[in-house]
């Protein structure tokens, strides 16, 4: 059962022209755009569709046109989640505002999830007469039956329509012939119009989207380059790494290059300035000095214990003449 899907599963790729034809035959309903289900109330149902039973359906409003009652649905709906134990966080304050791209994502999720319990099959559910205990739920019925009959009809009328077109050409094709031919304009014809509308939205929703993971990760490298430029690690050449990769304005990897180049350079530099290692040499330079004096040291007393008294007097005796110029021996 998936309640977690990333940004980048397959979930999130599903066209607006599927999850509306998929929404409308589970709930015989007959949405034209993904945002018109921003109430809450076909959330709900579709959750209700999967788990019979489990949503207050009486507590759902498909009447809901202000936010204060778009709400309340969304309660409804996050009780629900807090009670089949789902973890997805839902963003009512995005979804409420009916934008197309934040409903569009939330709904692909609720395909995602319905379609992974019980491989999304409802033979035995009953749209219609569950919305019949909700507020605004017969309405809503009545609306989306009036609304397919509506279409239907046209559908039905433009093959009339063409019929008389192809008459009314037939009649004037001679009179066509006589004249002088005419520029052929070079404007879609209206047919195509609805199917350029859902290609454009769909390359907007695209966009959108890129330009939404583009804002994550640029936020990702501010935060990075603000880390770097504290006073205390500013210097190290490691950060300064970092800034050259941050930095480089090429892309054939020789800014990755440089950079691992400056961190060993760095690590060199410190080992041969590092002061534990000239406290060290110092230290044993002046333990050398001292061993070597305490040795002549115990030289000279030991040179004066083995003289004779008479070896020793005469020491002294040649020191006093040597200190004294005045003195002869």
């Amino acid at each position: 059962m998936a309640t977690n899907i990333g940004i980048m599963d397959s979930a999130y790729f599903v066209g607006r022209s599927e999850i509306l034809a998929w929404i409308n035959s589970t709930l015989q309903l007959n949405l034209s755009k993904v945002e018109d289900a921003c109430s809450g109330a076909v959330h709900c149902q579709l959750l209700d569709a999967v788990h019979p039973g489990t949503v207050p359906m009486h507590k759902v409003n498909f009447d809901a046109k202000n936010e204060y009652d778009m709400i309340q649905n969304y309660k409804v709906l996050q009780d629900v989640f807090n009670k089949l134990k789902i973890t997805k966080h839902i963003e009512v304050s995005k979804l409420v505002k009916g934008r197309p791209l934040d409903n569009l994502e939330f709904m692909q999720w609720m395909k995602r999830y319905c379609d992974s319990v019980n491989s999304g099959l409802h033979h035995n559910y009953n749209p219609v007469e569950r919305r019949e205990v909700c507020k605004g739920g017969r309405e809503t019925t009545k609306k989306s039956a009036q609304s397919q009959a509506s279409t239907k009809a046209s559908t039905t009328s433009r093959p009339h329509s063409s019929h008389n077109a192809r008459r009314n050409d037939g009649s004037s094709a001679a009179n066509a012939r006589n004249q002088a031919p005419k520029v052929t304009s070079t404007r879609p014809s209206s047919a195509g119009g609805p199917a350029y509308d859902e290609q454009i939205t769909g390359l907007k929703l695209s966009v959108d989207s890129l330009e939404k993971e583009r804002d994550f990760y640029f936020a990702k490298l501010r935060d990075i380059e603000i880390l770097c430029q504290i006073p205390e690690i500013e210097q190290s050449s490691v950060v300064a790494a970092i800034q050259k990769i941050l930095y480089a304005t090429d892309d054939d990897g020789t800014a990755v290059a440089e950079a691992q180049a400056m961190i060993s350079g760095g690590q060199k530099e410190a080992e041969q300035l590092s002061p534990i290692a000239e406290a060290s040499e110092e230290k044993s330079c002046s333990e050398t000095r001292k061993r070597k004096i305490i040795a002549n040291l115990a030289f000279d007393a030991a040179g004066t214990t083995n003289l004779s008294p008479r070896q020793r007097l005469a020491d002294v005796s040649d020191v006093h003449c040597s200190e004294s110029p005045l003195m002869t021996c």
